[in-house]
This record gives C-alpha cells, structure tokens and sequence, in this order.
C-alpha cells in the first residue's frame, strides 16, 4: 500500500528551476567567455600583424640605414685613400722642394762665403800693408828716437864729466876719509846721477826741537852768515853729537850702527838762523861688526 509524501514532491518542483537557471547561466558565462577569447584573439592578431609590420619596417629601415653606413664607409674609405694619395704626392712635392731649397742655400752660402772669404783677404792685405807701413814708419820714428836719445846721454855725460871734474874732493872730519862735495844744485843732481850714494836735501831752521832729515835728527844751534859758520847736533842710534862752528861746504861725517861708510851732513848756504845742505848716506845699509 503507497503514501503519497506532498513534501518530497514539492522540493523536486523547486530545484528544476534552479538546476536549469544555473545551466542557463552557465551557458551564457562560456558564450561571454568565448566572446571575449574572440575579442583576444582579434586583439592578439591584430597585434601581431602590427608587430609583423612594424618588424618588416624596421628590418627595412635596418637594410637602409646599414646600405647608407655601408656606402658612407666605402665614401670615406675613398676619401682616405684619395687623402693618403694626396698626402703622399704632397709630401714628395715638398721633398723636391726641400731639396732644391736646400740646393739653393748651399750654393748662396758658398756664394757668401766666397765673397767674405775675399773680403777678408783684401782686408788682410790692407791692414799687413798699412802695418807694414806703420811698422816701418814706428821704426824710423825709434831710430829717430834713439838717435836723439843716444845724443842726449852723450850730452848728459859729457855734463856730468864736466860737473864731476869741477866737484872738489873734500877731506872728512874723520880720519883718512875724503868725498866729493856738491857746493850747489847743479854738482848735487850731478852726484845724484852718479847714483853712489843717496841725497836729501834740507833747509833747516833754528830751533830747541831736533828735526828729521832722512833717518837721522838734525838741531841748528846757532848760525853765523857773516863767517859761514854754523853748530848743529846730530842724533843718531839715540846719540847726541855737537859739531860745533864747522864751515860751509865741509863734509861732517858720523857712522850709525846700520852702515859701514860714513853719513855726511854738508851745509852750502848759512842765512840768519837757517841753514841749507843736504845729507848723503851710503846705498848699501849693512850692519858693521
């Protein structure tokens, strides 16, 4: 015997629906779905066709710019080659031009040279002329010269021979020991040349104080021009000696320690309070033993 269950037939009215609005559903999301893999799939062909396009057109402007590189570097390479070209026929240009420069050089300084070279031979020949010339006229001039020379010695000695004989020789105040005596200027430079001994003449006035002449000291005590005579001290090797009332013209010798002859004082002229003379001493100055 059957029971009709009014609960279980109403839950299977309810789900038919559903069941077909789900399938419903579905079938409109897959033709959505397809639609739009449609609509991705133009896209991506379209794409692609672009891409193809775009690649095609780069391969073309590759092929473009790497014929324009390649024929710029083949018009370069040209170029390089005409300027080696070039460079190397203007190098051998200037080689020859060099070398004619130089040729042309050379030959104006062997030009030059030769000109100076000349130049210097007519000066030379100038000047060992004009020096030959000077020379000869030097030489008369110096035999000129020495003639006159040679002539005026000859007269100087034959003045001195004529002073010398008339220089009186005089006895010394020492014994045994005579010299000649200038009495005036004239027989003093002649004793003078004669180079024997050395001459300082003084004029020497009265005074309390010793006065130096040459290397000794000399004092006037008194002066007599009426008898011309006259009393001097001498001072010498710290001595002090009187030679008293001696006359004009007389040798008064004294030794010092330094010589072995004989200084001399000799008075020519006795004014008031003054004398004039001269003192001589030897050349050679030798301590004596």
């Amino acid at each position: 015997m059957s029971e009709h269950n009014p609960a279980t037939g109403g839950g299977s009215d309810v789900k038919v629906p559903v069941l077909i609005g789900a399938v419903v559903a579905l079938l409109g999301a897959n033709i959505y779905l397809y639609t739009q893999i449609d609509h991705v799939k133009a896209d991506f062909a379209d794409f692609r066709k672009s891409m193809v396009t775009e690649v095609a057109s780069l391969k073309e402007t590759s092929t473009v710019s790497t014929q324009t590189a390649r024929r710029s570097l083949t018009t370069l390479k040209d170029e390089l080659e005409t300027a080696r070209r070039q460079a190397q026929m203007a190098v051998g240009q200037a080689r020859v031009e060099a070398q004619k420069h130089t040729e042309e050089l050379t030959r104006r300084v062997a030009v030059e040279q030769a000109k100076q070279t000349a130049a210097v031979k007519t000066e030379l020949t100038e000047s060992l002329a004009n020096v030959e010339k000077s020379a000869t006229s030097k030489i008369s001039e110096v035999s000129t010269e020495v003639g006159a020379v040679k002539t005026e010695v000859a007269t100087a000695k034959s003045e001195i021979d004529k002073t010398s004989a008339d220089l009186r020789r005089v006895r010394g105040d020492l014994d045994g020991t005579s010299s000649l005596v200038a009495t005036n200027g004239k027989e003093l430079d002649t004793l003078k040349r004669l180079g024997e001994r050395n001459y300082v003449e003084f004029n020497l006035n009265r005074s309390k104080e010793p006065r130096k002449v040459g290397d000794i000291m000399l004092t006037l005590k008194r002066a007599d021009p009426k008898r011309n005579r006259f009393t001097i001290e001498v001072t010498a090797d710290d001595k002090k000696v009187e030679k008293k009332d001696r006359n004009i013209n007389e040798p008064i010798q004294f030794y010092v320690s330094k010589a072995r002859q004989p200084y001399e004082v000799v008075v020519n002229e006795v004014k008031k309070d003054q004398i004039v003379g001269y003192l001589a001493s030897p050349k050679v100055q030798t301590s004596r033993n």
